[in-house]
């Protein structure tokens, strides 16, 4: 089974290209979905939260709102969030893979935003960065509700520089074109990394055995 890793800074159009990979029928890990999962009522992590964020939780569930204003410019809070969550998150990915290898997937994507932050490429046979311009990028993540200039900067200074990943990935997803543009060079990857489905080569673990 081909694992590709999937990500790209915040407003690259990552979750667009997510869905590229399932229109064309590969199955994909959204680790921002499992996270939403785990803090929503009945979330395994809303119990931990709240022992050490005790003003964040409402109710069943974890105010993401009011998480971010916990971790917000304090790298201390959030490293103690992502101590909690990270593991949660690998854990359900390993099941996913699991599963997947059960069914004989030739493909899986694993949609992960920090997967070069945490060394996730290591798990992945190969990875697809998302990029788009620096205008468009802040178009579209300044229409979320809630952000601001100062909270998309904040952003950033956590995720490596797009530069970075785009010279690190193996494919580059160009998302500021049309959604048909990012769907062909997506068909493409899927066309070009099915071929490596008999394990022999990937560009992460070269040739089979060594």
């Amino acid at each position: 089974m081909i694992i590709l890793g999937l990500t790209g800074s915040i407003g690259m159009g990552k979750s667009a290209a997510a869905a590229g990979f399932r229109r064309v029928g590969v199955p994909v890990f959204d680790a921002d979905k499992i996270v939403h999962g785990l803090l929503a009522e009945g979330g395994e992590a809303v119990t931990q939260i709240g022992k050490i964020f005790p003003n964040t939780v409402k109710g069943p569930a974890v105010d993401r709102y009011l998480m971010a204003g916990e971790v917000f410019c304090n790298p201390e809070a959030l490293t103690r969030l992502e101590s909690i969550l990270h593991p949660m998150v690998r854990c359900q990915e390993r099941k996913f893979l699991e599963i997947a290898a059960r069914r004989r997937q030739r493909l899986v994507v694993l949609d992960v935003p920090l997967l070069y932050e945490t060394e996730g490429e290591a798990r992945c046979d190969a990875v697809v960065t998302v990029s788009a311009p620096v205008f468009i990028q802040e178009r579209r993540v300044l229409k979320r509700p809630g952000m601001t200039q100062e909270r998309m900067k904040s952003i950033l200074t956590r995720q490596m520089p797009n530069g970075e990943k785009c010279r690190r990935a193996d494919f580059v997803v160009l998302t500021g074109l049309g959604r048909d543009f990012s769907l062909r060079q997506i068909l493409n990857i899927v066309r070009i990394t099915s071929k490596w489905w008999d394990g022999s080569w990937s560009p992460r673990r070269g040739v089979k055995g060594k």
